[in-house]
């Protein structure tokens, strides 16, 4: 850290707006001090290797290399600079992949100002920080044991794959089959095991291809 109460950060965002807001955030907060911006996860690796920032904050989806490739890059390069994801999407194929590269933190954009403070400084002190809904779901993939891929799906599986092909979401399918949105998510679980996928567009996609629906 440049001294005891300063934490140096690295923003890496593909979106312009996005950068200026997190600068200008920072800049009015004591304590922090933004070292530069990346519009995507190449030029953040590069950066975070010249400027060693204390925290990098990391977009996940960003043409000319994403996050998840960025985290991994940095953990394999061994730089000392934390990680916490700041992003739009909390889904488990989001998620997984960058908690298991390398990353300390992981919330979401619309977190309020005070608890992205809260999050960079636990994150430069090498803390995890998940907001509640990825910490969630990350207890969901713990708890759900692994279903071998190449299982058939069970009749109640397939009911649930053939409403997620129709656009359904996971309240309306629970709503339609008389079950819990966390009965339908182990479901989809369940599912993505057996077909080998990690989200419902390539579940769909598998299950067309091995006529499972159609």
């Amino acid at each position: 850290m440049t001294t005891d109460a300063t934490i140096t950060l690295l923003i890496c965002d593909d979106h312009p707006v996005v950068r200026d807001g997190l600068r200008g955030m920072f800049a009015s907060a004591d304590g922090f001090e933004v070292l530069g911006e990346a519009s995507n996860g190449v030029e953040g690796v590069d950066l975070a290797e010249q400027l060693d920032p204390d925290v990098v904050l990391m977009d996940l989806r960003m043409p000319g290399g994403g996050g998840v490739a960025a985290i991994a890059e940095l953990t394999r390069r061994g730089l000392r600079s934390k990680v916490l994801v700041l992003t739009t999407y909390d889904t488990d194929s989001d998620t997984l992949p960058a908690i298991e590269a390398g990353a300390t933190g992981y919330l979401l954009k619309d977190a309020p100002r005070e608890e992205l403070f809260t999050a960079v400084r636990a994150a430069a002190a090498g803390r995890t920080v998940l907001s509640p809904a990825v910490a969630s779901r990350l207890v969901t993939a713990v708890r759900t044991p692994a279903v071998p891929a190449g299982e058939p799906l069970s009749g109640r599986e397939r009911e649930v794959l053939a409403l997620v092909s129709k656009g359904t979401s996971n309240r309306e399918i629970a709503r339609a089959l008389f079950i819990s949105e966390a009965t339908v998510k182990t479901h989809l679980t369940h599912i993505y095991g057996k077909l080998g996928v990690k989200d419902r567009a390539a579940a769909v996609a598998v299950a067309y291809d091995r006529k499972i629906l159609g």
